[in-house]
């Protein structure tokens, strides 16, 4: 059964809830973990999102992903694999919304780079960020019921916008 492409305004409870979930997953995967990075529109002030955190987390190496995949489903987290052939298992812990999705990276990886560099932009550019959140909701409106089309109809956006990040 299709989901609703399920689009709210900004809570600045999300940023609790990111933290909380880093302290959790702290505990879960322990000392493999670099880095804790909420990532995605729940992670920009103002903009529009899904009820859903996203978190990176870099991992000291490639080869422990399949311990922390363990971890992560043993603590409840249901697999979403590997979608873009980016070396980066996505992870998602559905409970009351928001809904907390994980991906484990492994270290110097390019999907994580770009995700922090278009998350960076659109902190510090209000412009970029109005237009990502009217974006959403035109796509949203467009494709309520096929969140895959309402994500690939965003790649255009996104990397024009990696590519001023990137100068």
């Amino acid at each position: 059964m299709p989901t609703l492409v399920e689009i709210v305004p900004h809570d600045p409870k999300w940023t609790d809830d990111f933290s909380a979930a880093e302290v959790r997953l702290r505990m879960t995967l322990g000392d493999c973990v670099v880095a804790f990075d909420h990532i995605g529109s729940t992670s920009v002030p103002g903009l529009v999102a899904k009820p859903v955190i996203d978190i990176d987390i870099t991992l000291s190496s490639l080869d422990d992903i399949p311990e922390a995949s363990a971890n992560l489903i043993k603590t409840g987290f249901e697999p979403r694999g590997n979608r873009y052939d980016d070396d980066v298992l996505a992870f998602v812990w559905k409970r009351p919304a928001p809904q907390i999705r994980v991906y484990l990276c492994p270290p110097a990886n390019l999907t994580h780079m770009r995700r922090m560099l278009f998350r960076d932009y659109l902190r510090h550019h209000d412009e970029a960020a109005a237009a990502y959140s009217a974006l959403k909701l035109r796509l949203a409106a467009q494709f309520p019921y096929d969140g895959d089309r309402y994500t690939s109809e965003k790649s255009a956006f996104i990397s024009e916008i990696v590519s001023r990040a990137r100068g």
